[in-house]
């Protein structure tokens, strides 16, 4: 199948952020065939430098979580505090179809780069803004990351955790990448919008709000207190005993899935050998297996049937009753997950020192193809061609670079 043309080609996007989550947004866009241009200050974001927490070498020239939050993108490296450098930020922005950015708020007015002050100078341009708390509130000016804002503010470590225990440990870019899909949908419609009026628009999103959305069936039903258990549980005594995670025989665990227990009772009992389950009508039908006081007591049997037989074991009878499960896998498995290699979500990217495994963008086009996956640029390393675009002679680009108004990198 031939390449059709990207949707996004002729689209200039300028993304004046660091870390994931506005990258994520950024990454998003470039591989549609947007001219995404990432600004960087001199020694560069600092999502460049966290392979130590990630049990990564750090490397510049082979850093992956760089490749895949900033991938096809390219990267103008200068002094926005200079008033060179922050001319050429407008000069750039004169012609450009998006701003992306997490500054925060205060930072952003005091640079002159809010949106009230750039919807007066470039009435098409459609700005989106990511932050922590959101813009409005008590909260709108604390620094957020997902492990804070999203994680823990948004309900996830305090209502998941098994009651008696602490809360699960969590990794970067979970809440990130939620936050920056969010955030690209909101400004294709806003583009779509600006091409068709020439009216830009301002797009917001943040941690918080993402991780309140994505709760949003449990914060629901928080209003009800009179029903079911109220979280943090322990697993044991959950409303639905068919909503968890297996240990088999040889140390692996499975988790289930039945959100309506009545409609999966019959077979799943079956298929577990617990047939004595199933002509006792204390255990089915039910409308709240609390209320009994019977879900521990089922769940107990579960567990221990499970413990039984081996993963592959149950593998096989799971399937062939179709029972909604999965193993619970760890990454080193994943990346040689044959399901995931089928369904394209792996690149493999050469480096100095070897083939690595990259992981590609979640969503595929099947006019388009494959999007291309070009390494993430190097701090500064289309400076001097980004400044040649819009005007600068040869001797003003010396000039800026000999003066640290912009910057290459050179190691």
């Amino acid at each position: 199948m031939e390449n059709r043309k990207k949707p996004l080609e002729g689209v200039k996007v300028v993304e004046l952020a660091t870390f994931i989550a506005a990258a994520t947004t950024g990454r998003f866009l470039a591989d549609l065939g947007a001219d995404v241009i990432k600004i960087e200050s001199a020694k560069g974001d600092p999502l460049r430098y966290t392979a130590p927490s990630e049990g990564r070498p750090l490397d510049m020239y082979e850093n992956t979580t760089w490749e895949l939050e900033n991938a096809n993108k390219r990267c103008l490296s200068i002094n926005t505090r200079d008033e060179r450098g922050k001319e050429a930020l407008f000069k750039l922005l004169e012609d450009a179809d998006i701003l992306i950015t997490n500054w925060r708020v205060g930072a952003l007015q005091r640079a002159g780069l809010d949106y009230e002050t750039l919807k007066k100078k470039f009435p098409k341009l459609v700005y989106g803004i990511i932050t922590g708390y959101g813009e409005f509130g008590p909260d709108k000016d604390l620094p957020g990351f997902d492990f804070t804002s999203f994680f823990a503010r948004g309900g996830y470590l305090e209502t998941l955790r098994q009651k008696d225990d602490v809360p699960f440990n969590v990794v970067p870019g979970v809440g990130d990448h939620n936050v920056g899909m969010n955030l690209a949908c909101g400004l294709l419609a806003a583009l779509y919008h600006a091409k068709m009026t020439g009216e830009g628009e301002k797009v917001e999103t943040s941690l918080f709000e993402t991780a309140i959305f994505n709760m949003g069936m449990m914060v629901q039903a928080a209003q009800y207190p009179d029903y079911g258990s109220t979280y943090p549980i322990n697993v044991r005594e959950s409303n639905n005993p068919f909503l968890a995670c297996w240990k088999s025989k040889d140390g692996r665990y499975v988790q289930t899935c039945m959100p309506d227990y009545n409609t999966y009772f019959e077979r799943f009992m079956t298929a577990l050998g617990l047939t004595q389950y199933l002509n006792d009508d204390r255990y089915f039908p039910v409308t709240n297996l609390q209320e009994n006081k019977l879900g521990p007591d089922l769940y107990d049997a579960i567990m221990e049937r499970f413990g039984t037989k081996t993963l592959d074991e149950w593998n096989e009878i799971l399937v062939e009753a179709d029972i909604p499960f999965a193993l619970a896998k760890n990454w080193e498995e994943i990346l040689e997950d044959e399901q995931a290699w089928a369904n394209n979500c792996f690149y493999k990217m050469d480096y100095p020192n070897g083939e690595r495994i990259l992981v590609n963008q979640p969503v595929r086009y099947h006019e388009m193809g494959a999007t291309e996956y070009n390494k993430g640029p190097l701090i500064g390393e289309h400076s001097v061609e980004v400044l040649k675009e819009l005007g600068y002679s040869d001797e003003e680009i010396q000039n800026m670079l000999d003066e640290k108004v912009a910057y290459v990198w050179d190691k």
